[in-house]
This record gives structure tokens, sequence and C-alpha cells, in this order.
């Protein structure tokens, strides 16, 4: 191998080194202090919210909204499905002064799940489509039918359809989900 071969061989190794090293280095997450410990509080509240998806917060999810409250200090109010409870921890959690539920958000509801008439149904789709946990399974034309394990109660489904067979009812009671009445 020549002189002016081998020269171009190291220049050539050489910038491929640096652009590993330089794409290596872009893809690994910004680790502030400050970047990470909102990270970790946007979880925490996240875990703290029901879950529902059902948007009545103003955001699109439970995720987006626990992103709102530590970015840009929403409220920690607008949670119907979460009610009181939900206020009171995310009030422990974030040191804040727990606040009554902000009724234009709806009020606390004592969980539900989605039934369909399946007499009834057209087989629309538009219930499934609205669905933001994916609880109603059929195909179009046919009959649909809701997995009420996965059935959060948000009642998204309701309003799209168009043969209002969808009613919302109290889940099933059994022996593993069972529990004692609170004392008064």
């Amino acid at each position: 191998m020549t002189l002016p071969a081998l020269v171009g061989l190291v220049v050539l190794l050489a910038a491929l080194v640096f652009i590993g090293a330089a794409l290596a280095r872009l893809s690994r997450p910004i680790n502030t202090e400050g970047h990470s410990g909102d990270e970790q509080l946007i979880e925490k509240v996240n875990n703290l919210l029901p879950q529902t998806q059902c948007a009545q917060c103003g955001h699109p999810g439970c995720r987006p909204y626990a992103y709102a409250i530590i970015k840009q200090r929403e409220p920690i109010n607008r949670c119907p499905p979460g009610g009181d409870r939900t206020i009171a921890d995310l009030a422990e959690l974030l040191g804040t002064t727990a606040l009554p539920l902000d009724s234009s958000c709806g009020e606390q509801k004592p969980i539900q799940v989605a039934i369909i008439d399946e007499s009834v149904c057209i087989g629309c789709t538009l219930c499934i489509h609205a669905c933001p946990v994916d609880a109603i399974v059929g195909a179009g034309k046919l009959m649909h039918t809701v997995i009420s394990d996965q059935c959060t109660g948000c009642e998204l489904c309701l309003p799209p359809c168009p043969v209002d067979c969808i009613d919302l009812v109290s889940p099933a009671t059994s022996t593993s989900d069972w529990q004692w009445p609170r004392p008064a």
C-alpha cells in the first residue's frame, strides 16, 4: 500500500470514529439534574392518576396531564375520575395544598364500565375509534362488545354511538376485587 493511500485510510478511520462518537453522544438523553428530576416527578404524578385516559382534564390522557402539572404548572384538581383521593395524593407528593375538584372538568362518579346492547349495535365502529384504551372489539357491520377488564368508564364511546346502544354500569364484583367497606 502506498503512503498517500495509507494516510487517506487513517484520515477516513479517524473521521468515522469521530462521527461515531458524536452520534453516540447525541443518542443519550440529556442528563442534567433538573431534567431527570422532572422526568421522575412526571412519572410519579402519572402513577397517581387513574389511567382512564378520559381527557376530562383537558389533556389527551393521564401522562400528558402529568407533564402539564410538572412542566406547565397545571392545577392538580382537574381529574374527575381520580377525585378527592387523587388530588390529596398529588398535593402530598408535590407539597402543595389540596384543592376541591374543578367542576368545569366534570364530577366524580363511581367506577363504571361500558356495556353494548349487542342486539341494537349496527357495527359502525365509531365507538372502537373513540375508545382510548382499546377496550371495545368488533368489526365493521358486525356486533361489538366491551372487554370489561380493560374498560376505564371514560364515557368517550357514548357520544359517537348513533344508535345509543352503549350504557355505563357498575363493574361486576368478584371475590378477587371485593373489599370491606371503609368504616365511617
